[in-house]
């Protein structure tokens, strides 16, 4: 016999109710599950993207530590690699291809930047001149040198803007100032007046990073590779001179003892700021570099400051990856190599 089973009214309603529900819990999941997968997807392909992206730029640094090695071994000579010139010590951006990415490096003479664990309060001008020209107060400006110069020197009594121990221990987050030499850059943002902006720059205005140092040994700016902006900050500086210099860097025959600097400035202009230069090459270079695979990427930067030791070796002293740096100037591409 076959048992008819009797459906009670209302029981239907149910029924495709509990279904419905089963299916959007079913929807739901699907939706949850693709939607986790798609983010691994693009968590991957980012990540893959940033690697290639670290080595393209690592690859650059290689390219420069070979620069700068071959540079040092035939200094004072005119140096030519794959038949163009090497890349200058000046900062210039130079861009290099390896398979399908790029890296863009720039190469710095050390000893062209203003050296902050040797200034004094007579050189302090050439630092608060160059506050001044990037866009900050005069009244910060002092603050910032004076607060430097305090900082690391060994006692506790603070100059005119300068600050102490009383200004730092009274702080939300307290702490003393190191009477000491400042063993990176990074560290001036524990000084009173300096901001993040001053420091690394912002998309209309330069960060003062790039134009100090704490590597060199000599307390002079090198006129042969400082940039136009450290220069411009030399008391008794003027645009002529500046671009004077500038232009004796370009020709073949240009001289980096005294004597060439001798034959580019007239003798009076000349007084005024040999306290302030130097005509010597350090063996400390700073480098820039960042790695992408096209212009409509993210791109991948790292520095290193690094010492050229003989002719034939280079010593990282100090390395960043990932780093912040400025891109050239209006994201301008670079000199090809």
């Amino acid at each position: 016999m076959r048992m008819k089973t009797k459906i009670l009214p209302g029981e239907e309603g149910i029924a495709l109710m509990i279904v419905l529900w089963i299916m959007m819990l079913l929807i739901v999941m699907t939706l949850a599950f693709s939607v986790m997968v798609r983010t691994e997807v693009f968590s991957t392909i980012a990540f893959k993207e940033q690697m290639e992206n670290k080595y393209l730029a690592e690859a650059g640094l290689q390219k420069a530590m070979m620069e700068i090695i071959y540079r040092n071994a035939n200094k004072y000579q005119p140096v030519y690699n794959d038949e163009r010139d090497i890349s200058p010590m000046d900062g210039t951006f130079r861009e290099g291809r390896m398979d399908d990415g790029y890296y863009r490096f720039a190469i710095t003479d050390e000893s062209g930047k203003i050296n902050v664990n040797l200034l004094t309060d007579a050189s302090g001008i050439i630092l608060n001149n160059l506050l001044v020209n990037l866009g900050v107060e005069k009244y910060q400006a002092d603050t910032i040198v004076d607060s430097i110069l305090d900082w690391k020197d060994g006692d506790d009594l603070h100059r005119l803007h300068g600050a102490e121990n009383d200004y730092y221990l009274s702080l939300n987050n307290p702490y003393r100032a190191k009477d000491a030499h400042f063993d990176n850059l990074e560290e001036l943002l524990l000084v009173k007046g300096i901001t993040r902006d001053i420091l690394y720059g912002t998309e209309k205005k330069h960060g003062l990073m790039q134009y100090l140092t704490v590597y060199t040994s000599t307390a002079g700016i090198n006129v042969h590779s400082a940039k136009p902006e450290v220069l411009k900050a030399i008391p008794a500086m003027t645009d002529n001179m500046v671009q004077t210099i500038l232009n004796y860097r370009t020709l073949e025959n240009a001289k980096k003892d005294g004597s060439g600097l001798q034959s580019m400035l007239p003798a009076a202009d000349l007084a005024k700021i040999t306290s302030y230069i130097t005509t010597a090459d350090s063996n400390v270079y700073g480098v820039q570099v960042i790695g992408y695979q096209n212009e409509k990427t993210a791109s991948y930067a790292l520095k290193a400051v690094l010492v050229a030791e003989g002719t034939d070796r280079c010593r990282i002293i100090f390395y960043q990856s990932p780093a912040q740096i400025e891109m050239p100037e209006n994201d301008a591409i670079p000199e090809k190599l």
